[in-house]
């Protein structure tokens, strides 16, 4: 299976992406999905196959959840606030 996706970026959430087929555009996601999302930002158009890697996404997930649902939501990663405060005391003891 392949589809031409567009991708489109959360203007209020960073890191929070949409995936739409390209053909359909943004026509089957929910109304209220696109009121929390936000007014979307086109970032690219590519060619989704199964061979095709994504850095955060499953392409098999993201390929059927565009087949089934007409879209696929990407949501930002999760930060834990210890972990994130471990890592800050680790870079100000390598200072």
């Amino acid at each position: 299976m392949k589809t031409v996706c567009d991708v489109y970026r959360s203007p209020l959430e960073d890191e929070m992406y949409l995936y739409v087929d390209k053909r359909e555009g943004l026509e089957r996601v929910p109304e209220k999905l696109l009121e929390l999302f936000g007014q979307p930002k086109h970032v690219m158009t590519m060619l989704l196959t199964a061979e095709k890697k994504l850095a955060r996404a499953d392409v098999a997930k993201v390929l059927a959840d565009i087949g089934e649902r007409g879209f696929y939501l990407q949501m930002p990663p999760v930060v834990d606030s210890e972990m994130s405060a471990i890592a800050a005391l680790n870079s100000k003891l390598q200072r």
